[in-house]
């Protein structure tokens, strides 16, 4: 009772202080309405300073919250609610809202039980709010994050036995459903038979583990509709009595179905859906290495007249007789023999166990199948023939170029045969110019690249009846040096280059070679370059970054630089070569169109590529002053060009008339052995460099308008 006597209003205030609550009490019949000095500290006011007034909390109450804080004491004092709980904004001295929690009730009332007094406490739960805010803020990124990946959340009670998924869990699954709790053996129900094993094992995650489990797995709905599903499944101890696996689920089907179609296109050609060069190396490595005691065939099959139907009928002609022979073929083979296309008109079949016969037997249904390709309703008066060359490999220890180039060298001897037929590799009767030779010189190709054997010559671009000095305008060449010292022309190693996927490679080697060391007098206007550029290099994506990077690194300028693309590179890739012309002249780069009148589509890509330049095909020119027919066609070409703006070049001036027929034609610019024979492109440039610091003569430069 001692202590009781000591809890007097000043315990009871200092109480108040400690637990930081602020009081009130408010008299019904009066309307006297009392406010501790805590209440009034709790809101940055000293004691006294505000009225007691019976409306003081409403003044201070935020506008949203009036309403609200009115109704919880008007329930309870109707008795509705045993109590008054609420919380509200009271504007703090500063200015600012302080959050509280107001608990009270009625602590007297009359005879009657009508209420006369009320009393309570309000506690300051500002920090409390600002982390529930926080918290939300935190719920709705992860709600959005959820929504936004596509994941539903799931979890199974140990102790109960209870699983609940989510609303996105249940779309997933296709369940059709309005609450959370769905039965434990459902998700069961729905596993592929082919993965039920597997994925229920990888679910089975050992109470206490903090792992994470990944897995994949396939769903069949109740629709019959196959989905692929990826999970995650951790354990989560001190949740209910035994603790609960909680997993998150997302539907992946699109994403495996992307991830197929581009895994089949990084291995098929996309025009015909054969393999491509690169999956089909690997898979005759593969099958190489299990070669037994039938042997491994190899087939390579080039299509004969292909160029002249594309040019006869257009590309759209030549598209669907590429797609008509690759399903031709597919239809000749055995389930367990391959096919690829190699690139342009070229394919090529690897047969397991396939013995003479069955290659004889399986060489004339291709050789049937091209024949009666599809090529369109309008053409109707040509026709394609393959030429078929047949390697058998018996070493396991044989590589993969080496059995490639055996084929092909059969294939040589079938074109060589009058084509439209087939022929076996005999290494007696290979030719010296094929075969496994051009393998071999491939690899040279890459060696000289790194060993200083590729050399850089350049054959002069002569202005018609001015002296090469004036423009000093040259065609960058190439000649390989055999590990004997002889000199071999690109005639002869270019063709191998393409065939072995190397012709890119070659390209930028001789176009970055000749910027490192020629860039100074390129940049001093000495000299003006020409690359050509193979049908492989003109349907490299990257091409325009690596041409960027060797003009930046070399300080070479683009109006120096100039590329010719032949009509047959053209053909490979016309999207290609339209899209090169466009950016070459975005950059000021100069274009010529090479070889041109050697196909009947030329004047087509002279229509639809802005070039600046084209270069007559010698076989026009090397006879002109023969052949009428030769002068007539060069006239023409000379007529049209110079309508349009281009430059043109006659190729293989070999003799004095010829160069006279030329320039009494108005063709502006020749090259040839009687112009020039190619040189060391050192010493081209050397004197190109010493004719600029001679006096000063005009430059000239191709193309120039």
């Amino acid at each position: 009772m001692a202590d009781d006597n000591k809890r007097n209003g000043t315990f009871w205030a200092l109480a108040l202080d400690r637990a930081h609550l602020g009081l009130w009490d408010w008299n019904l019949s009066t309307g006297d309405c009392y406010y501790s000095p805590t209440w009034s500290k709790m809101l940055g006011y000293e004691a006294g300073e505000l009225a007691n007034t019976p409306d003081l909390w409403l003044k201070l109450t935020h506008p949203d919250d009036c309403q609200r804080a009115q109704e919880s004491g008007d329930r309870h004092i109707a008795g509705i609610v045993d109590s008054i709980e609420t919380e509200l904004r009271l504007r703090h001295k500063d200015g600012h809202w302080v959050w509280v929690l107001d608990r009270g009730g009625i602590v007297e009332r009359d005879a009657d039980g009508k209420p006369l007094r009320l009393m309570g406490v309000q506690t300051d739960i500002t920090r409390q709010k600002e982390a529930e805010a926080a918290l939300e803020q935190v719920n709705i990124r992860f709600r959005l994050a959820l929504a936004a990946s596509g994941t539903g959340i799931w979890h199974h009670d140990i102790g109960t036995k209870k699983s609940y998924w989510d609303a996105r869990s249940r779309e997933i699954f296709g369940l059709v459903a309005d609450k959370d709790e769905v039965s434990a053996e459902l998700w069961h129900t729905y596993l592929h038979p082919d993965d039920k094993e597997a994925t229920e094992r990888a679910h089975q995650i050992a109470p206490g583990s903090n792992d994470v489990l990944a897995s994949q797995y396939r769903i069949i709905r109740r629709d019959g509709e196959v989905r692929h599903l990826e999970s995650l499944v951790r354990f989560v101890a001190d949740v209910g009595a035994a603790g609960q696996v909680l997993g998150t689920v997302r539907d992946i089907t699109e994403e495996k179905t992307r991830a197929e179609e581009l895994a089949f296109a990084a291995r098929h050609d996309a025009l015909t859906g054969l393999l491509n060069r690169s999956a089909f190396d690997r898979l005759l490595a593969e099958n190489i290495a299990m070669a037994e005691r039938l042997p491994l065939a190899v087939f390579y099959v080039d299509l004969d007249y292909f160029k002249a139907l594309n040019d006869y009928a257009g590309h759209a002609a030549g598209d669907l007789a590429l797609k008509s022979v690759a399903a031709g073929i597919l239809a000749c083979l055995p389930a367990s023999a391959h096919a690829a296309r190699l690139g342009g008109d070229e394919f090529a079949l690897l047969v397991p166990n396939c013995n003479d016969a069955c290659a004889e037997q399986l060489a004339r249904a291709v050789l049937a199948a091209v024949r009666n390709a599809d090529l369109g309703p309008a053409v109707t008066s040509r026709r394609l023939a393959a030429s078929i060359g047949i390697a058998f490999v018996r070493d396991r220890n044989m590589a993969v170029a080496d059995a490639l180039a055996c084929a092909d060298d059969a294939c040589y001897a079938a074109k060589a045969g009058g084509r439209d037929r087939f022929a076996v590799f005999s290494p007696e009767t290979t030719s010296g110019a094929s075969g496994l030779n051009a393998a071999r010189l491939a690899a040279d190709l890459v060696d000289a690249m790194e060993d200083g054997r590729l050399k850089l010559f350049g054959q002069e671009i002569h202005r018609l009846g001015q002296p090469w000095e004036d423009s000093r305008h040259v065609e960058v060449l190439a000649r390989l040096e055999a590990r004997n010292g002889k000199m071999i022309p690109p005639g002869d190693f270019m063709p191998v280059a393409e065939r072995f996927g190397l012709a890119a490679r070659l390209d930028r080697w001789i176009i970055r070679t000749a910027l490192t060391r020629h860039g100074e007098a390129m940049r001093a206007g000495a000299i003006s370059l020409d690359f050509n550029l193979s049908a492989q290099t003109l349907s490299d994506p990257q091409l325009w970054s690596f041409v960027d990077e060797a003009i930046a690194e070399n300080g070479a300028p683009p109006s120096a630089v100039g590329f010719e693309i032949t009509e047959t590179a053209a053909v490979t890739n016309f999207d290609a070569a339209a899209e090169f012309v466009r950016r070459a002249r975005e950059r000021h780069c100069r274009v010529s169109l090479d070889d041109f009148g050697a196909g009947m589509s030329s004047f087509e890509y002279l229509r639809r590529f802005p070039i600046d330049a084209i270069k007559i095909d010698g076989s026009f020119v090397e006879h002109i002053a023969e052949s009428r027919f030769d002068r007539e066609i060069v006239s023409a070409i000379t007529g049209i060009a110079r309508s349009m703006g281009a430059a043109v070049v006659a190729e293989k001036v070999e003799e004095k008339n010829a160069l006279e027929i030329l320039m009494g034609m108005g063709v502006a610019y020749g090259q040839g052995y009687f112009l020039h024979r190619p040189e060391p492109l050192e010493a081209i440039v050397a004197r190109a460099v010493s004719a600029v610091a001679s006096p000063e003569r005009p430059h000239a430069r191709l193309g120039a308008k």
